[in-house]
């Protein structure tokens, strides 16, 4: 016995266990208790989404504070607390019976915003055609896109609406009158920069043509082309290999007088005719978004 005391003693302190503890110093009853709760959290229904809104510590003036110092832009209070509200609030609270809670929706930022929007777009890209403009407007400036955004922007939980969690649309509005509130209180510039810092870098790791698909490239390249003094575009059969198999490679370059414009490779030559006019659209307006 003596001997396995002086055993006991050179042990390190935590080897000497209580017969209530596991090697760490946790409770044994501990991880039994988590896995029963576990398994019960899975046999009963998905509890709907809490909104942080309704935690007692909740407040909302400070979130929006909080909000625009994150941002690193300075907003108009009041502004922005607007910017959040939507339509459905207002009527929800006026159907409660709250005369004495008075709030301005966001239905006027909201349009407003989209107008800046696609004007900080259209700047951006002055010397697109209008084609490709067009075609980043759609593709940037829609619910889906301004929702993503705005989601990680950490807007869900402050933004004041009828439903939750937060619909797309509503999301993309509330994006849409931020940019607006940014502008009054701001300025024009803070808001393209605001627009671009976080909208316009959607666009990275994406080339021109994900994101516009002429059905004949052709026929546009001959438009832009007159458009550019271009009159006359000449294409010619440049190399082709394995013709009747169906490894079939064509190369085709587009000319005018005598300069190329650009070429292009595909398994039929009308394929590679389009292909060369994308090229060629790509070289004439350096089309780097």
């Amino acid at each position: 016995m003596a001997s396995f005391l002086k055993f006991l003693a050179l042990l390190p302190p935590r080897a000497v266990l209580s017969p209530n503890l596991t090697a760490k110093g946790i409770k044994r009853w501990v991880a039994p208790t988590l896995i029963e709760l576990e398994r019960r959290r899975k046999r009963q229904e998905p509890q709907p989404p809490i909104p942080r809104s309704s935690f007692l510590e909740w407040n909302h003036d400070a979130e929006l504070y909080s909000f625009g110092k994150r941002l690193g832009e300075e907003f108009n209070q009041a502004l922005l607390k607007r910017a959040f509200t939507h339509r459905s609030y207002v009527v929800q609270k006026e159907l409660a019976g709250n005369p004495t809670d008075t709030f301005e929706d966001n239905s006027e930022l909201i349009s407003e915003g989209n107008s800046i929007i696609l004007k900080s777009v259209r700047q951006q890209y002055t010397t697109f055609p209008d084609e490709i403009v067009e075609a980043l407007c759609n593709h940037l400036v829609n619910n889906t896109m301004l929702a993503h955004v705005a989601y990680h922007l950490g807007t869900k939980d402050i933004v004041l609406t009828a439903e939750y969690p937060a619909e797309a649309s509503t999301l993309a509005d509330t994006f849409r009158a931020i940019v607006a509130a940014l502008h009054r209180s701001t300025g024009e510039d803070r808001a393209h920069l605001f627009v671009k810092d976080f909208l316009l870098c959607q666009l990275n790791g994406k080339g021109i043509f994900d994101i516009w698909d002429p059905k004949n490239p052709y026929e546009v390249l001959k438009q832009l082309a007159q458009e550019n003094g271009v009159t006359e575009i000449e294409a010619r059969l440049c190399n082709e290999s394995a013709s009747n198999t169906i490894l079939a490679n064509y190369q085709v370059g587009l000319y005018s007088e005598k300069k190329l414009l650009g070429i292009g490779w595909g398994e039929s030559i009308e394929i590679a005719k389009d292909t060369a006019a994308l090229n060629a659209i790509h070289r004439i307006y350096n089309l780097a978004i």
